[in-house]
């Protein structure tokens, strides 16, 4: 899901950072994460190249757009925007808890087919191959617009939707829609950092070491992925994401637990 979801929480909840500067180091931070996850996932045949081109035109229109609304959104409206979403992506996260593989033929003039979007994945366990269909391309896009949307208002890269986008519109397996993720985040959140730096909320002092703490942990994640089970994978998301969502939205209301906090 990219470092941002962790690290904006963290900087405003913990250290009280302003949460556009927080935004900006975050930002700074997901595109060093996709740079350091994405050769190891395209070695192990994870990412779906095809995908990520498509979805990322939506994704980048989306960032793109969020830049011009980034300035003139409250703070207070920030944290509640973050606690929702948070909370709409574990409750999507978890109500496919259960993967399953299509064994119908897909459909001739979808435009899935036509983009030739199916593909596979190894195992690492069993050691062979495992084919998956993609689902629904036109929800996909317009749910990545979303993304992109709401990556350039919060710095989170947008993976924390795009994963769960990916479950719902396009029916993918959770490994492939994270590594497709990593491989789209970096595009994504580099279509706004250029904002954040021109406005002056990007903090060198705090972005650089954020940056390089997130490439050692993207290495580390990365190689774990290939072997944790996608059902571990799901709750562990989904805690997160409850308990980050719980906190944001206390922010948000003005209940703060945390010295320094806004």
């Amino acid at each position: 899901m990219a470092s941002g979801i962790f690290i904006v929480p963290i900087l405003t909840l913990l250290f009280g950072v302003e949460i556009h500067v927080a935004i900006g180091a975050s930002l700074i931070s997901v595109i060093a994460c996709s740079c350091g996850s994405a050769a190891p996932f395209l070695k192990g045949s994870l990412t779906n190249i095809r995908i990520a081109i498509v979805l990322e035109t939506a994704t980048t229109l989306g960032a793109l757009t969020g830049v011009l609304l980034a300035g003139i959104v409250s703070t207070s409206f920030l944290y509640g925007l973050f606690a929702a979403i948070l909370a709409v992506s574990a409750q999507q996260m978890l109500a496919r808890r259960h993967e399953s593989i299509a064994m119908n033929p897909p459909a001739a003039k979808s435009w899935a087919t036509r983009l030739r979007l199916h593909s596979s994945f190894p195992d690492p366990v069993s050691g062979q191959a495992l084919a998956y269909q993609v689902g629904c391309v036109p929800l996909g896009l317009a749910l990545m617009y979303g993304a992109g949307l709401i990556s350039a208002l919060l710095g989170i890269g947008s993976g924390v939707l795009k994963i769960p986008a990916m479950d719902t519109a396009l029916r993918l397996p959770l490994k492939v829609s994270t590594a497709t993720s990593n491989f789209m985040i970096g595009v994504t959140a580099a279509a706004s950092a250029g904002a954040y730096f021109v406005r002056g909320e990007i903090n060198i002092e705090i972005a650089g070491p954020i940056a390089l703490g997130s490439v050692i942990g993207a290495l580390v994640g990365t190689r774990l992925l290939f072997w944790i089970p996608a059902s571990r994978l799901r709750i562990f998301f989904v805690i997160i994401l409850v308990l980050l969502a719980i906190q944001m939205l206390l922010i948000a209301c003005g209940i703060s637990f945390f010295k320094g906090s806004p």
